[in-house]
This record gives C-alpha cells, structure tokens and sequence, in this order.
C-alpha cells in the first residue's frame, strides 16, 4: 500500500470542511487501508482524510505507542455526540511540523461513526485517546490546532512560516 503525502499548513485542503460519505466501495476501503498505513510510519498517533488530500469524513487513530492496548480506531463520518470535563494538553499536528501548544480540550469524549464494514460504533474515551478524536474530527471540519491556541501565539507561528 502506497503511503500518501500529508498536507502541510498553509495548504488550503486543510481548511476545507470535509464531505460526509455516503457509500463505503472499493475505492474508499483502498484509500482508508492507505490512511491507516500513512499513521503508522509517521510519528502522530491520528491522520484525517483532508491531511491527505480527501476532503471526506474519514479518521484514523491508534494511541498504542503512548497508551499500550489502546488499538486502532478508524471512523468513517465521525461526530462527537458528548464531551464533558476538561484539559490542557500539548498538541502537534504532522500537517504542522515542529510545531506544538498548549490546547483546551474536552478530558471525555463520546464519539460515534461508521467502521469500514458499515456497522455503527459508539466510542467512548478518555485521555489521549478522547484528544486525538477531538484533533481528527477538527481536521474534518477544516480546523487546526493552531485555530484554537490564543491569537497572539497563532500570530507569531504564522509569521515563522
């Protein structure tokens, strides 16, 4: 399986909102099979569809390297249906090398979607893992990390690129 290029900021497929999916073919198995292998030999822990150049609702997660056990999730047309809690946790992106902060996010996430053979899922998380959910389904919706740090920062990271 080829693995694909990851997007870079200030690409502009990476502030497209993605399109749901209404059909899981060939061509799409194909693609998420790519997606997932992209992850694994690259140093995140999560890749988006729009990362790669799909503007379509497609995220893979596998938090195993920092949360042993943890395991590959893969969600087709993701939605959050409830968060709770809070914290600040450092964030990188692959489509924002070098790059991290300090971002606010949800500390529990309940999270449902389609897995590649069509049936629903219904995830809940915790830790990591509900950050790397929030981070993916973000990139669905044409936001970045960067878009949720204070605009000073964001500023000053705009400008070293």
């Amino acid at each position: 399986m080829p693995i694909l290029e990851i997007l870079k900021y200030p690409d502009p497929m990476l502030k497209t909102v993605s399109e749901k999916i209404t059909e899981i073919d060939g061509p799409l198995i194909s693609f998420v099979n790519d997606l997932v292998e992209t992850m694994k030999a690259s140093p995140g822990v999560g890749l988006a569809a729009p990362q790669a150049g799909r503007p379509v609702r497609v995220i893979a997660i596998d938090v195993t390297p920092k949360n042993p056990g943890a395991g590959l999730i893969v969600l087709i047309n993701p939605e959050i249906v409830s968060a709770s809690g809070g914290k600040v946790a450092r964030e990188g992106c692959l489509s924002v090398p070098e790059y991290t902060a300090n971002i606010k996010r949800a500390a529990d996430v309940v999270v449902k979607g389609v897995n590649i053979d069509g049936k629903e899922l219904e995830i809940s998380s915790t830790g990591l893992e509900a950050v790397a959910l929030q981070h993916e389904i973000d990139h669905l919706d044409g936001i970045l990390f960067i878009d949720r740090i204070a605009n000073m920062k964001r500023d000053l990271f705009k400008r070293r690129t």
